[in-house]
């Protein structure tokens, strides 16, 4: 009896998945990002909020969502895996704007409407603020699955090391994925706000919903087709035994040039470990040569580490300097509430028959930043290396001062234009009416947004690659994750100042700097406050990039030149930057 011989099944991943994961992660942007601009104005109209306490829920909010992914990427390394991190994010994201979007279909979940010109409004019940802060937990729980996992995961699927095409493939993905990013923060910031401003908050918080379920649907529906990795040790956790063990052996002597003394892993480039942070030294001295056996395979790894986990904690650690001098550039980028109010109270029309949303000139950064980048790695930096004669490139820890200076200048514009701005309404008599529009157009608006575009395509790109080229490949996920940490941070410390300005401003029964009615309040005097704060963090930048010496790209290149050896030139100089908008 003949046996039918079947063909061999064909393997998972390839270019098959692409559309599905790519498309989950452009609905989930689209949806998420759709849903923030607007959102001040949700909370102060709907639920009777003022300005400070809206804003401080929106920086809340942003902190969580940014925080979130270091946390996803640690589970989705240690223990649940990629797939799965993703599935649940994406759960959880559809769960938190189905409720997002109940409380603007049952007229219950949120207080009745009011004037809060007579300050006669109802706040919200305890019921109703938890209805609504849930919805933003379960987004930013979601936003921590999806972001971290979704550009490795895609890549999970295409990385064949046997392909010799498997370079182009992989940067084929990369180029798409971060075009569709781009491309949904855009439709986001025009699409969405737009519904939401003519159509109202049913249909505008409706639609995003109805995105984040697309999202979901098509994830899943190739289920069958992934390359799912199994989880495997986290980099927080060898972080974690390095001090462990670092304390525990906190009485040992180090000893002096044995290498012999020290575990390291099979062809690593340490014999010992450097001199820098020299008392984690001492979680890499072999106390008890049991605790390794033969084959060097450690039986604890809460006893002894490796140079290299040794080495990663001090790369880490050395950064955390530089790191903190672009908190206050990401806190000058979440001042998205009160740009939102300059606009809604100004002439936002091109035509006599159609206006820019107020929640839409945000696009005006991100066009910024997208023309930049091709401008700088395709005009600026070839033409500069032809007409000097050799290759040029702009060092990383400049561009991130000069990106803190344009984020300075950003805030000074901002409080220039809100000067006027004010100024006009008082001589219109539009003091007492914030819902008014004064008879000035937008789109003075603009060029505070190309300075932030500026002041994020230098520093927040000049940072990321900053990380990526001071620590070892191992740790290119925390290189991705310590932006978003900042913005977390940022996000909080945003939150602290605003409140400080509130409660200092409106002492003895003065009107606050920040106070709801926009053309009694001093806006333009809380831009001023952030253009200081930064002028002064870029001086704690000089003093910081100074302290930290040479970059190691930078050191590599001095001991090529030293050596004789001259670099390959390039017809197109530079490394192109990819900006992945989370």
């Amino acid at each position: 009896m003949n046996q039918q011989v079947l063909p061999p099944r064909k393997p998972n991943g390839g270019l098959i998945t692409m559309p599905f994961i790519i498309a989950n992660e452009a609905f989930e942007k689209v949806a998420s990002y759709g849903l923030l601009p607007n959102m001040i104005f949700y909370l102060m109209r709907v639920y009777n909020m003022g300005v400070t306490r809206a804003t401080n829920i929106i920086f809340f909010w942003s902190a969580a969502t940014n925080f979130m992914p270091l946390i996803g990427a640690f589970v989705a390394d240690s223990f649940l895996g990629r797939y799965l991190t993703i599935g649940i994010g994406s759960i959880a994201s559809l769960l938190g704007m189905i409720l997002l979007w109940l409380t603007a279909m049952i007229s219950k979940a949120s207080p009745p409407p009011c004037n809060q010109l007579t300050h006669n409004c109802k706040s919200a019940s305890p019921a109703q603020y938890t209805l609504l802060i849930f919805s933003f937990g379960l987004m930013s729980v979601g936003a921590g699955g999806i972001r971290p996992c979704s550009l490795a995961f895609g890549a999970d699927q295409l990385d064949k090391r046997d392909n010799p095409n498997n370079d182009r493939v992989l940067e084929s993905f990369f180029s798409w994925y971060y075009a569709s990013a781009a491309i949904s923060v855009l439709i986001a910031l025009t699409g969405i706000v737009y519904i939401q401003d003519h159509v109202g908050w049913k249909v505008g918080f409706g639609v995003p919903a109805l995105l984040m379920f697309a999202s979901a649907l098509l994830f899943f529906l190739a289920s069958s087709l992934y390359v799912k990795q199994k989880a495997s040790k986290s980099l927080f956790t060898g972080f974690a035994q390095v001090l462990v063990v670092a304390y525990k052996n906190r009485k040992l002597a180090l000893p002096l040039y044995n290498s012999s003394r020290y575990h390291r892993e099979k062809g690593s480039e340490f014999t010992v470990p450097t001199d820098k942070l020299r008392f984690l030294n001492k979680a890499c001295v072999i106390k008890n040569p049991e605790d390794i056996s033969t084959s060097g395979v450690v039986s604890n790894r809460w006893n002894i580490c490796t140079i290299e986990q040794v080495e990663e904690l001090k790369a880490l650690i050395r950064v955390i300097p530089m790191w903190s001098t672009g908190i206050m550039v990401s806190i000058n980028i979440s001042q998205s509430s009160f740009p939102l109010l300059q606009a809604s109270s100004m002439n936002r029309h091109i035509t006599p028959s159609f206006e820019i949303p107020a929640g839409s000139f945000g696009m005006f950064t991100i066009i910024t930043i997208t023309i930049w980048v091709v401008l700088y790695d395709r005009v600026i930096i070839p033409l500069a290396s032809k007409l000097i004669g050799k290759k040029v490139h702009l060092d990383v820890k400049l561009r991130m001062g000069i990106g803190i200076f344009f984020s300075s200048m950003a805030m000074v514009v901002s409080g220039i234009v809100e000067h006027v701005r004010r100024r006009k309404a008082i001589d219109q008599g539009l003091l007492n009416n914030p819902q008014a529009v004064v008879n000035m157009s937008a789109m003075w608006l603009i060029p505070q947004n190309i300075l932030s575009g500026l002041a994020e395509a230098f520093n927040a790109i000049g940072q990321t690659e900053f990380y990526y080229s001071e620590f070892p490949k191992s740790m290119s996920s925390i290189a991705s994750s310590l932006f978003g940490v900042g913005m977390a941070i940022a996000n909080l410390l945003a939150s602290v100042v605003l409140s400080s300005v509130d409660n200092v401003t409106r002492s003895q029964g003065k009107e606050s700097w920040v106070s709801s009615n926009i053309n009694k309040g001093h806006y333009e005097y809380y831009y001023w406050l952030l253009a200081i704060m930064t002028f002064i963090n870029l001086i704690y930048f000089l003093v910081c990039s100074w302290a930290y010496g040479s970059c190691v790209n930078k050191v590599a290149k001095t001991s090529n030149e030293e050596n004789g050896l001259e670099e390959e030139k390039s017809s197109v100089p530079g490394t192109p930057h990819r900006v992945l908008l989370s």
